[in-house]
């Protein structure tokens, strides 16, 4: 039958644990496809109906579901023909939006409900004493409607009965105890089924990535950023998850809407919400320059001034979309990773970002990562969140943990370690997790604030944001650099060119290796490659050489990952013409440079087209040439070989993609660049210096 389910371990470990605060989460996703009510009003009535793992029973249940919907939940354009069916009926049942406000002029409170667009519904004291939240941003409830056929009465509606579809009450404490009794990973994947994904088609760091999306919504004042492809589910959980969530456009970004409306004296979406989050983020026009001065005062302390001093807890969260790839952006000199982002997103509004989440690095959502298992009630964990954002408060705790090194200076730091007290929250409610559980939510922590300074120090023209090896101290006293996937080994990036105050971009640093002198012995030759290894630490490099570039020397390309170097293999399918052994011989120059190399081992093919003596009497010619110097050279044939690759035996390697061979013909013999390879311009060659991990 189509509703038959056999539960899993989990789902029964958590059926027992958290009795009547689970659902069937493959009943809402059917349901869902065809409205576009809130995810958890749609699991309040799954609940109620289809509390059952019986598939006769669900099916009625669901029945039940969707009748209720058509029958009592109002429609925003719909509030027309509600208002009439209360008029002519005398009273009717909604599923809405109901808020309760005082207003001073009548000296009463009035109820509002959004769908039903009814600003002035008279509401008995019983229902906002025992519900304060009706007076704190309002509740989704089902409310019944009637109408007041008294004339002289100054309203038309009255609420004549009330019951909150979000949680009248909240116990924590039952919450960390339904906690503690299941693992750590057990937890994890309660949580991302709770949200509607099964975590068996999600690798780890995926898994991680899900979680720090839900960071703002349990983290007061957290500022966070994700960018990416479109039909990732970006703002999914700032639109359906939770009631204390809202969502807007980049219209509504003005500061009267934001923050303090001055003219009504009433604080903006800050002060009602736990997360204000932005989606379509490139799309903002802020045309009041004061915004963004306010936006950075509230991203910066969680308060701002309008005339009066205003507190606030909300977070902001940042969603949009990179059409570009993430790749070539890294790789560019000239952009960065918040390319999306409006213009008057100036450096001071992104270094307030405490996480970027690396949104191109998240699954395209379909049908295939969602769950059809138990979760948690959306609003029940909703609720979860919403207590902790406002109540519990784990950044001594953090502090007291984790020791940050020289580079994480006072933004970065107050960013990791929010991200960690977020991670701590929704992961570990119960109590402080274990060291090993710990320190992966530092690095992780740790990686998605330096996403933010990497980008930062890409954009700014002098080194104010330049210390982005970010690092922390492990338990055993090692420090640890933590880097950016995506951005690991990418010299454009990690570092890059600098603009002078003319605008133009300056050159990057090139290691420079002077020529020796014909008659200068093997370990004076050497000297060079030892001195730039002391200078210079030799890293993974990722880089363009560009047509017509000069400058590129198999010594500057290879020479500083020679220095401990004893064998040296290079594999390059063709070195059959003269021309390319010629290479192959300059090539070797460079290696033997090195006072520790040993052996030279070339692999390489032939077609039926190579004058198989010509070769072999030059590579003959060649080997005893590098034996005067201690050197082996050895040759191995095989005509399939397409790659072309150097590996030095401390594991090193070194891959130009047109191999040996990326250099200009010269236009004569006479011409400057015909004898000295680095006045001789370059092909366009991609070049990738790494060690794998």
């Amino acid at each position: 039958m189509p509703f038959e389910m056999e539960m899993d371990d989990l789902d029964k470990k958590l059926n027992g644990v958290f009795d009547g605060k689970v659902v069937r989460k493959d009943l809402l996703h059917r349901i869902k496809k065809g409205t576009n009510v809130p995810t958890f009003v749609l699991e309040f009535l799954l609940a109620r109906y289809c509390a059952s793992n019986e598939p006769a029973e669900i099916q009625a249940g669901m029945e039940a579901v969707l009748a209720t919907l058509d029958e009592n939940y109002v429609r925003p354009d719909e509030a027309n023909a509600a208002q009439s069916r209360v008029a002519v009926k005398g009273r009717h049942k909604f599923i809405d939006k109901v808020h309760v406000r005082y207003v001073e002029k009548d000296k009463r409170h009035w109820a509002a409900l959004e769908n039903f667009a009814s600003q002035k519904v008279a509401i008995a004291e019983k229902f906002y004493r025992d519900i304060d939240r009706l007076l704190e941003g309002g509740i989704w409830a089902e409310v019944t409607i009637a109408h007041n056929d008294i004339d002289e009465d100054n309203y038309a509606f009255y609420v004549e009965d009330l019951r909150p579809i979000q949680l009248s009450r909240f116990d924590f404490e039952a919450y960390k105890e339904g906690r503690s009794k299941l693992t750590r990973d057990e937890w994890l994947d309660v949580v991302l089924r709770s949200v509607g994904l099964e975590p068996g088609t999600l690798s780890h760091r995926e898994k991680l990535h899900f979680i720090a999306r839900l960071a703002p919504l349990v983290e007061a004042n957290f500022n966070f950023v994700e960018l990416g492809p479109r039909g990732t589910g970006k703002s999914y959980f700032f639109s359906e998850f939770s009631p204390y969530s809202t969502l807007i456009s980049g219209g509504q970004a003005t500061k009267a809407t934001l923050f303090y409306n001055n003219a009504r004296n009433k604080i903006g979406l800050v002060g009602f919400w736990d997360t204000v989050a932005f989606d379509e983020v490139g799309g903002i026009k802020i045309k009041d320059p004061d915004t963004i001065q306010i936006m950075k005062d509230f991203m910066a302390n969680g308060r701002f001034s309008r005339g009066v001093e205003i507190i606030a807890n909300a977070s902001m969260a940042f969603v949009g979309n990179i059409d570009q790839s993430v790749e070539q952006i890294v790789r560019s000199s000239e952009h960065d990773l918040f390319l999306p982002l409006p213009a008057e997103f100036d450096l001071a509004v992104m270094d307030r970002f405490a996480c970027y989440l690396p949104g191109w690095e998240m699954p395209k959502t379909s049908s295939a990562y969602l769950t059809d298992r138990f979760g948690l009630i959306t609003d029940y964990l909703a609720e979860a969140f919403h207590y902790q954002l406002k109540h519990n408060n784990r950044y001594e705790e953090v502090s007291s943990r984790v020791k940050l090194g020289s580079n994480v200076e006072g933004r970065d730091e107050k960013g990791i370690k929010k991200t960690l007290c977020a991670f701590l929250k929704i992961l570990h409610p119960d109590g402080a997790p274990s060291d090993e559980d710990f320190f992966e939510y530092v690095e992780y922590a740790i990686e998605c604030r330096r996403r933010v300074k990497e980008q930062m120090n890409k954009r700014k023209p002098d080194d104010e944001f330049a210390l982005i090896n970010l690092s922390y101290f492990a338990p055993d006293g090692r420090e640890v650099v933590v880097h950016c996937p995506e951005t690991k080994g990418i010299f454009a990036t990690l570092e890059p060119a600098r603009r002078t105050l003319s605008g133009k971009a300056s050159s990057p640093k090139m290691v420079e290796t002077k020529e020796p002198e014909a008659e200068t012995h093997k370990s004076e030759v050497s000297s060079g490659f030892a001195q730039t290894a002391e200078a210079e630490i030799p890293e993974d490099r990722h880089y363009t050489i560009a047509y017509g570039d000069v400058g590129h020397t198999y010594d500057t390309i290879v020479g500083p990952y020679l220095a401990k170097a004893k064998k040296v293999s290079i594999e390059d399918p063709y070195i059959r013409a003269p021309h390319q052994i010629a290479n192959f011989v300059r090539f070797c120059e460079t290696v033997v440079k090195s006072p520790t190399v040993r052996e030279i081992h070339l692999l390489t093919g032939y077609d039926e087209n190579t004058d198989l003596a010509g070769v072999e009497s030059k590579i003959e010619e060649l080997k005893q040439s590098l034996l005067e110097r201690d050197v082996v050279l050895s040759v191995e044939i095989d005509s399939k070989i397409h790659d072309r690759e150097i590996r030095i035996d401390d594991r090193w390697i070194i891959k130009i993609g047109r191999g040996l061979d990326f250099y200009q013909r010269p236009e004569g013999w006479f011409t400057i660049g015909a004898n000295d390879f680095s006045l001789r311009p370059c092909l366009e060659t991609k070049v990738d210096i790494f060690k794998p991990t």
